[in-house]
């Protein structure tokens, strides 16, 4: 068994964190060889399984992630912006592949990154599943193929629980709608509008979030023109998706070179 790349789980007790420990545990290609949550976190010290309210799985529960980091060949880490950079360098120091799917990050912590990407794989995207990936690449297309008589807006729905707006994956989608155009989204981007905003500016890309209730995520690209309009749209109903997608990118990590990569390299799109 010790062939099969052994995964860590950062923040546990979450969501996501839960899904991905269960997605490792069910899968013949990996081995889950350590949990981390907060320190004070009431699962420290306690079998992940059983924390979890099944059987256990032999694994506790940690709040020291390099000693966790140590034992394995990747780390899939969707936490917190700052939790994540921390996560990074110690990584980059256990030489793990370091997935991550954290979303809400700043400029500054993106690049806050690229130290530890120097010494260690690093697969970051805002958004794990197959199918999102190719709605990016679409969106770049079309984006492309239009001219500006076609407005871009980008529109998401998350779970009433999601702290960060807009979502990655529209900021994914809007990178890739202004890639198409040529030009940078920090330029163009219109962040929800309220009031008496005037008239939409011609070239400008939208964004709007929707939270509520348990959606999973839903995300739109509108482009419309006076007569027509084509949508092009994602919806997920599964948050495993999210997780195949990060141990897809765990298992691809595997000798790769040191530096950072995305789900278009995973997937070869």
């Amino acid at each position: 068994m010790t062939h099969i790349p052994g995964i860590v789980i950062t923040g546990a007790s979450g969501r996501m964190g839960q899904m991905l420990i269960r997605t490792v545990t069910e899968s013949d290609q990996a081995r889950l060889v350590g949990a981390v949550e907060r320190a004070g976190h009431d699962w420290i010290g306690r079998d992940v399984g059983e924390a979890m309210g099944g059987q256990p799985l032999g694994v506790t529960v940690t709040d020291d992630p390099l000693e966790a980091f140590a034992k394995a060949q990747a780390v899939i880490d969707f936490t917190a912006p700052e939790a994540t950079v921390e996560f990074a360098g110690l990584a980059a120091q256990a030489r793990c592949v370091h997935v991550i799917g954290t979303t809400g990050m700043s400029d500054a912590q993106i690049a806050a990154l690229e130290p530890a990407a120097r010494h260690s794989v690093i697969v970051r995207a805002g958004n794990m599943s197959l199918g999102v990936n190719l709605l990016v690449q679409l969106t770049k297309k079309v984006a492309a193929a239009l001219d500006e008589d076609f407005d871009i807006e980008v529109i998401e729905a998350h779970h009433r629980h999601k702290v960060d707006a807009p979502s990655g994956t529209a900021l994914m989608l809007g990178e890739a709608a202004a890639e198409g155009r040529g030009v940078q989204l920090a330029d163009v981007a219109d962040r929800g509008r309220d009031g008496i905003t005037g008239a939409r500016e011609r070239g400008h890309i939208g964004f709007h979030a929707i939270r509520g209730g348990d959606i999973v995520g839903e995300h739109d690209v509108l482009f419309a023109a006076p007569g027509e309009r084509i949508v092009l749209r994602h919806v997920a109903t599964d948050r495993a998706i999210f997780a195949r997608g990060a141990l897809k990118a765990a298992l691809w990590g595997q000798g790769q070179k040191p530096g950072q990569y995305d789900m278009v390299d995973v997937l070869g799109l």
